[in-house]
């Protein structure tokens, strides 16, 4: 089995660089127990975070996921989402009990604020705190956060930086490279790795010809090299969905390839880093 690099959390905890994403996982009755099916593969080789979220498939992703880890739970780094409508100091801590339910477990990993919305981030913070404290989650964070959303957290939660928030999941890929500018360092400074979603742009990557270019020299996909310059990035989790077990072993062989000076110049030229602050993209 490929052994998955590392990375630490703000306390301490490490976890794998390469996770499993849920985002559209549930929208079809028919496709559950393959999709579970591809979770547990994902497990079975080792990739043990999993990042799904109330909102994905109005629950029905994290029930899947649920099934999926039935048995493994102590296996399983777990990490899910409240919608901002719900974030609340009271409504943070009812989803999260809407969450556990689905997910079949009596604690969330990693607990985050989906993006902001209209409850003062104080409210959210403090449900965060109460759960804490109650065991139902270990370690929480944001989600779609840009720099002045990060500068309100940090001064409203001083701490381990920023907030003692454990990483801000946003969205980051070659087409999407934002957030180098500011946020990533940043986050690199302060020790909060970047949760990247997204890290095929869904597919729409994939018809650039530069990266069939690279691909072609290592007998690799194009996706395979999009995610391979994702997961070189330091300080970066990147969480593809696969929803079956061959996707989910062409993700994993991506760790595998080893991107060169060219390759990168080339994907630059293709996708040229930003040259000046940028509005945090979402999708």
């Amino acid at each position: 089995m490929l052994e998955i690099p590392k990375i630490a959390l703000p306390g301490g905890e490490t976890v794998p660089i390469l996770g499993q994403g849920t985002w559209g996982m549930g929208e079809d009755a028919r496709r559950a127990g393959q999709e579970a099916d591809a979770l547990r593969h994902g497990l079975d080789l080792g990739i043990n975070l999993i990042d799904t979220a109330e909102m994905y498939a109005d629950g029905r992703a994290e029930q899947i996921t649920g099934e999926a880890i039935k048995g493994r739970r102590e296996a399983v780094f777990l990490v899910s989402k409240v919608l901002p409508g719900n974030a609340s100091r009271a409504g943070t801590i009812a989803a999260c009990e809407r969450s556990l339910k689905h997910l079949g477990t009596d604690r969330i990993d990693l607990y985050l604020l989906h993006w902001r919305g209209p409850h003062p981030l104080a409210e959210t913070l403090a449900g965060f705190e109460e759960l804490q404290q109650a065991g139902k989650i270990r370690h929480w964070g944001v989600s779609n956060f840009d720099m002045e959303d990060c500068r309100e957290l940090d001064s409203l939660a001083p701490g381990i930086s920023p907030g003692k928030a454990a990483t801000n999941q946003v969205l980051f890929n070659l087409m999407r490279r934002g957030i180098e500018y500011d946020l990533l360092p940043w986050s690199r400074e302060r020790g909060m790795p970047v949760m990247a979603y997204s890290p095929i742009e869904q597919g729409r990557l994939l018809k650039y010809p530069a990266l069939g270019k690279v691909a072609e020299r290592y007998g690799a996909t194009p996706a395979q090299v999009a995610l391979s310059w994702l997961l070189r990035q330091p300080g970066v989790i990147a969480i593809p969905k696969a929803a079956r077990a061959a996707h989910i072993e062409e993700n994993l062989a991506a760790l595998d390839i080893r991107l060169d000076r060219d390759d990168l110049a080339l994907l630059d030229r293709t996708f040229p880093p930003p040259a000046s602050a940028r509005p945090l993209e979402m999708l």
